[in-house]
């Protein structure tokens, strides 16, 4: 029998050694908060709609600071990705506000990101402010990993 045992208990730690390589403690995972602000300026309304390979989460208006958040489990694999499709006036583009290979250990509790014409600025949790800004996406379909359309 101590065979067996050892045999086990090599294999949880070769589990659980994988799942921390992939950015995600697996069955220890918290959840993740990801909350999109509005931070235009000129106080415009955006539009905002998230979706990953699984979930669409409906399109939300929102006005000046105001936010939509959503929050979920990152998966065993390392491969959760949430992108997100921004519209005001004639603009429209997209972002991958989620991608756990990126954001698995900057954000791993929450993701707060500030949208600005420019591009979403997510939330320096080290001294809170959102100075991590970045650019749209750079086709309007987003990131070849969208499965699904808009």
């Amino acid at each position: 029998m101590a065979p067996l045992h050892r045999y086990l208990v090599s294999f949880v730690l070769l589990v659980l050694l994988v799942c921390l390589i992939n950015g995600s403690v697996g069955i220890l995972a918290t959840k993740v908060d990801v909350r999109i602000t509005n931070g235009f300026e000129d106080l415009s309304d955006i539009n905002v709609q998230c979706k990953s390979g699984d979930d669409d989460l409906g399109p939300h208006l929102l006005g000046f600071q105001e936010f939509f958040e959503f929050n979920f489990e990152p998966n065993f694999q390392g491969t959760t990705l949430f992108y997100c499709r921004f519209w005001w006036g004639n603009e429209s583009h997209y972002y991958d506000i989620y991608d756990q290979k990126r954001d698995g250990g900057r954000c791993s509790d929450y993701c707060w990101w500030w949208v600005k014409p420019d591009g979403p600025c997510l939330l320096n949790q080290k001294v809170g402010v959102y100075d991590v800004c970045e650019k749209w996406n750079p086709s309007q379909q987003g990131s070849e990993r969208h499965i699904l359309p808009f």
